[in-house]
């Protein structure tokens, strides 16, 4: 594996963990959303990452590449029922539904990904301060 590939393997992370991040803020913004019914209510939603490979110039057999995001799904937590009888959502029980965020969770998944996003801002630039110095050791 090349220098210039750190370039888009870290690319690729960093761009995972953004999509990871907009989903933790949009978890965090409905969290105390409510609804008169389970189907109209906002559920968590995650990113499942997965390994992006490519094929090797020679020999068989693949090296990693990246990060992809395979897909996102949503939380299979179970809602939280209230007996909130004067809530204007209220159903005819007189409850209403809220998300399945926890707010603690999705918090601790937030700072994992920012340090994740800045530890591939890191090695951006240590790579490129290392090509830099190679190119440099020419000039000299």
């Amino acid at each position: 594996m090349g220098m210039f590939n750190n370039f888009g393997i870290s690319g690729s992370a960093m761009n995972a963990q953004s999509i990871r991040l907009n989903l933790i803020a949009s978890n965090l913004a409905n969290a105390n959303s409510a609804s008169s019914s389970v189907e109209d209510t906002y559920k968590a939603r995650h990113a499942l990452f997965q390994t992006v490979y490519q094929n090797k110039l020679s020999g068989d057999g693949a090296e990693a590449a990246g990060v992809g995001v395979a897909g996102i799904v949503e939380s299979q937590a179970p809602l939280r029922a209230e007996y909130r009888p004067n809530h204007p959502l209220a159903n005819g029980e007189g409850y209403v539904y809220m998300p399945n965020v926890n707010t603690i969770e999705e918090m601790t998944d937030m700072i994992e990904a920012s340090r994740s996003y800045q530890n591939n801002v890191q090695i951006l630039d240590t790579t490129k301060n290392l090509l830099q110095k190679t190119i440099n050791l020419g000039k000299s």
